[in-house]
């Protein structure tokens, strides 16, 4: 399909020249990475989940130690995506996403040696800075690349890595932690993302951060003929469909300006709601169920159908986004994450926790997966890393909440039923949250809401 140029000659707006070609194999190749980065996240942050029990055997440690250790790769999570966001935005997507994936394998390899609870908890934040770093860049990067009428599903499609990656990394762990110990999970789980860190070598920059920072116009060309496949690309002008203006704004300062500072907010509360639910799920759902009498096996094995069942539900719900109203297919993707884990508290046997975990799961992926392409179509090219690392790292100290959470429930003497009824309560927050956050942005025109109307 003819790329669609500007009235100007020798001029193409990138976003439309995108929009208007087949999904290349240089853009699947990106797709693909991007998912194997998210995967790692989703591995590793069930991994110490899933080793949890195994540590309070070897080490015997306490419950609010072991949640002092869960949560310290959260607070790295947070710190690094924070940091990572607007250095995106100035050197670009690229270089620090490769640096960020190669710090996360080194570090998470260095967790395999720890002997104590302070020296494994120093690690995993350290693993956590390098893991948040690259989220935010991976998830722009793909942004940046995807078609405007297909961005929410491919973004999610992406993210389904990291349900894959933390349901595959209880599959693994019941049968690695038996045969090798619980140090293979982060030998296996450091391995991988040096591998992904050289791959990633391969990856262009992302497009409109080089027509933002003014690359040199044969730069840019070469990735455009990589997109659409041909031998010439005639522009020696190249625009973005964004608010000019916008560049001479600090990214921090654009994401909190009067016109986005209620709906980045709003992002927030949405993302570390249900980050909190879904930590304190994943963390904490192997002791849970064990202390209630499944073996360690069983328990990694229920504890994996929650991440699981949210694979689907991401699918579904990026559709959905690029059909419909996206805040209200993320806000009732909440509030049925609420009914279900409220059932699964009242779950009357294990055949019906089985039953549940995934369905509950399946709503939970469906809204947290999600969350990064709302706030990718929400927030011009100058700001974007910077928004979507922002909402990361915030959402982050709501998982640092539930890691903790956890243990203090559990040394208070609260089983399984309560926790996960009380959970129904940040599912609901969350539904409200996003439904003011679509009444904020609903003045501003996104790129996302643009391409729905018009669809």
């Amino acid at each position: 399909m003819k790329p669609q140029q500007s009235s100007s000659p020798g001029t193409i707006d990138v976003q439309a020249f995108i929009d208007n070609q087949r999904f290349s194999p240089y853009q699947w190749m990106l797709l693909i990475v991007c998912f194997l980065v998210v995967a790692a996240d989703g591995f590793d942050t069930a991994a110490i989940g899933y080793v949890a029990p195994s540590l309070t055997t070897e080490w015997g440690v306490s419950k609010l130690v072991l949640g002092n250790v869960l949560s310290a790769s959260l607070v790295g999570l947070a710190l690094g995506a924070l940091v990572a966001g607007p250095c995106a935005d100035r050197f670009g997507r690229k270089p620090v996403l490769i640096v960020s994936v190669a710090a996360f394998g080194l570090f998470s390899l260095a967790t395999a040696s720890a002997i104590s609870a302070a020296e494994l908890s120093c690690w995993r934040f350290l693993t956590g800075m390098g893991l948040g770093a690259a989220i935010p860049n991976a998830t722009t990067l793909l942004a940046e690349y995807a078609p405007a009428r297909r961005r929410a599903f491919l973004v999610n499609s992406m993210f389904c890595g990291f349900t894959l990656g933390a349901a595959g990394g209880g599959f693994l762990a019941a049968v690695i932690i038996p045969a090798f110990g619980w140090r293979s999970v982060f030998i296996v789980g450091g391995i991988v993302p040096l591998v992904l860190a050289i791959i990633a070598l391969a990856l262009p920059e992302s497009i409109r951060f080089m027509v933002l920072r003014d690359w040199p116009a044969q730069k840019i060309k070469t990735v455009l003929r990589l997109l659409a496949g041909s031998a010439e690309v005639h522009a020696s002008r190249f625009t973005l469909p964004d608010d000019q203006a916008d560049k001479l704004r600090s990214p921090l300062g654009l994401i909190l300006s009067p016109e986005y500072r209620m709906g980045t907010f709003m992002l927030w509360t949405t993302y570390f709601m249900g980050v909190l639910v879904f930590y304190l799920v994943t963390s904490w759902m192997p002791t849970l169920v064990r202390e209630a009498g499944a073996t360690l096996a069983e328990a990694s094995l229920i504890a994996a159908l929650f991440p699981l069942g949210g694979t689907l539900g991401a699918m579904a719900c990026g559709w959905l986004m690029d059909r419909i109203n996206p805040h209200c297919v993320i806000g009732f993707a909440y509030f049925f994450t609420a009914v279900f884990t409220l059932a699964m508290g009242h779950a009357t046997s294990g055949a019906y926790l089985v039953l549940l975990t995934p369905i509950a799961g399946l709503f939970m992926g469906a809204g947290l997966v999600s969350m990064p392409a709302l706030a990718a179509s929400f927030y011009p090219t100058q700001g974007r890393a910077c928004g979507v690392g922002w909402m990361l790292g915030m959402g982050r100290f709501g998982g640092v909440l539930g890691a903790v959470s956890g243990g203090t429930l559990l040394q208070f003497g609260l089983g399984m039923s309560s926790i996960l009824s009380i959970l129904a309560v940040p599912s609901l927050l969350a539904a409200i949250a996003v439904a003011a956050k679509g009444r904020a942005g609903a003045a501003k025109p996104s790129e996302q809401a643009t391409v729905a109307s018009e669809a």
